[in-house]
């Protein structure tokens, strides 16, 4: 079961869209993929389909329930969502309390789902640290760190380099990755700083995808950019990052089911 969190000190670099797309394209891969929202936005779902007035998702019931398995939703095929539910600010403070009190809270409730054989998960985070990242994280095969091509994401870096970004917790047996998104090849200052984050991060920096209107118009739809705009260089981009993440982590697919070299187990 690799896990893989999403995350980014910075806010809008399109994080939940990215997560979203790279379930997609790894489900189409043949990879059992669940999608998880960490953030309180709950707009993870929205990729997959759900109504704006679902608000189902496990954060409400979390503390009453020890499984959180049973408010996973199927989003078609090999693909499935964990949304954070529509929930009061008690609800929220409580979860973040429990999450800061108990350091087995996170490991508990996603214990089942974490144990299905060969199921890849993407857990999508809040900007910053946080409780959930913190907690998460002493889980994770992988992080990817998302940024964008400006000068204000190439400030951050050193927060995530120096580790600020986690907590407390210790992310060095965990593979830390960068993916810069939105790139534009059109803008002078997204040249230069894709260019310093590529001389500064090497092969720590597995994907720069493409600034691509067509991603946005996915999203208005509902759609994943595979189904939306298949030929488009964002497409192009995540099917290429999708690969990284699978020969950086041995998984391989074969004979219907997902193998993660060492230790995995499908969903």
């Amino acid at each position: 079961m690799p896990l893989i969190c999403v995350c980014s000190p910075k806010g809008g670099v399109g994080k939940t869209t990215l997560v979203a797309n790279l379930a997609y394209c790894l489900a189409r891969g043949g990879n059992k993929v669940l999608a998880i929202d960490c953030d309180v936005q709950n707009a993870l779902r929205l990729h997959f389909g759900v109504p704006l007035t679902d608000g189902r998702g496990y954060v409400a019931k979390a503390t009453e329930s020890a499984d959180w398995s049973q408010s996973v939703m199927s989003a078609g095929g090999n693909l499935f969502v964990l949304p954070y539910g529509d929930v009061t600010p008690q609800q929220q403070t409580d979860f973040e309390a429990r999450m800061a009190s108990d350091s087995h809270f996170i490991s508990r409730g996603l214990g089942t789902l974490l144990n299905y054989p060969g199921l890849i998960v993407l857990a999508d985070f809040p900007p910053g640290p946080g409780a959930a990242l913190s907690a998460v994280s002493r889980m994770a095969d992988m992080h990817l760190v998302t940024f964008l091509a400006d000068t204000s994401s190439l400030t951050l870096l050193p927060r995530v380099e120096n580790g600020t970004l986690f907590g407390d917790t210790d992310v060095s047996g965990s593979d830390v990755r960068y993916v810069l998104n939105q790139a534009n090849n059109r803008r002078r200052i997204s040249r230069e700083v894709a260019d310093v984050m590529a001389r500064r991060l090497g092969d720590r920096l597995i994907a720069s995808i493409h600034y691509d209107e067509s991603v946005v118009e996915a999203n208005a739809s509902q759609q994943a950019i595979f189904d939306f705009s298949p030929a488009s260089a964002a497409a192009f981009d995540i099917e290429l990052l999708s690969k990284k993440v699978t020969s950086l982590l041995g998984i391989t697919v074969g004979d219907g089911a997902v193998h993660h070299s060492p230790g995995a187990t499908g969903f």
